[in-house]
């Protein structure tokens, strides 16, 4: 019988080596396939090794751990990590999935490795986490709302660029999608575009996941700029912008964006 495998998502170095280090103690057969630093590493990890586990931090960049667990839905068992208190984490208690408040301790994540084991044995199917994940975002907005210390970092809200002698200027707001580009990112508007040398990964956590959506390791895409997402054969999605006419690839880890409703 194969170990069983899981991913750890943590923006942090040390919580995320700590959470390696317990893990080994408390179940030495489970077998760490992939550590990601943000979201769409992790998601993309999700569709390279398939673990049967997800260990997803609640607040990471670019995806937040709940964008991570609608990727994961129906694929593997997930168990949110987070700094949140217990009141925030009420539908948690749905069963569905686990939580480990930070800073984990031994005995709650021995709980933890108990429930995932009796699940793996019994073969339990993945559950649809849809449901509870919406219902999640919306507690954790609320909370937000109200001033929470933890609420989320600044926006970006410009973007400049050197070309030339020039200094180009665009607003966030009519930014169409970034593109990563080698050692440059790629800002592309309905009518100019531009390379600066912030990589794609920082832009992210200056973005509102709301407004901007990772589509592919190397594109975030205006959601409101997509006119169309026209799947072929094979099952890819390419999608046709409104002000643009250049088409863009969604890779196999994001097509969970573009489910029917």
């Amino acid at each position: 019988m194969r170990p069983p495998t899981a991913l750890i998502a943590d923006d942090e170095d040390l919580p995320r080596a700590e959470l390696r280090r317990m893990l080994a103690s408390a179940w030495p057969d489970l077998r760490i396939v992939a550590e990601c630093e943000h979201g769409p590493a992790a998601v993309e990890a999700l569709d390279e090794f398939a673990p049967a586990i997800a260990f997803l931090d609640i607040r990471m960049p670019g995806l937040s751990g709940l964008d991570v667990a609608r990727a994961a839905s129906g694929r593997c068992h997930a168990v949110f990590t987070t700094a949140y208190d217990s009141h925030a984490v009420e539908a948690f208690n749905a069963g569905a999935v686990d939580y480990l408040l930070k800073p984990v301790r031994a005995e709650r994540l021995a709980q933890t490795v108990q429930r995932l084991q009796a699940r793996l044995q019994a073969q339990a199917v993945a559950p649809d986490l849809s449901g509870l994940v919406e219902k999640l975002s919306a507690q954790l907005q609320q909370r937000q709302a109200h001033g929470a210390p933890d609420a989320a970092p600044p926006r970006l809200r410009w973007v400049s660029a050197n070309v030339g002698d020039i200094i180009k200027m665009f607003s966030i707001d009519e930014v169409l999608f970034f593109q990563s580009d080698e050692k440059y990112t790629r800002v592309v508007t309905a009518g100019d575009e531009a390379h600066v040398r912030k990589p794609l990964k920082e832009i992210a956590e200056g973005l509102d996941p709301d407004v901007f959506w990772q589509i592919h390791r190397g594109v975030i895409v205006r959601a409101d700029a997509i006119g169309r997402a026209q799947r072929d054969d094979t099952g890819r999605i390419t999608l046709q912008l409104r002000q643009h006419a250049e088409r863009l690839q969604v890779s196999q880890a994001y097509t969970w964006r573009f489910k029917p409703m």
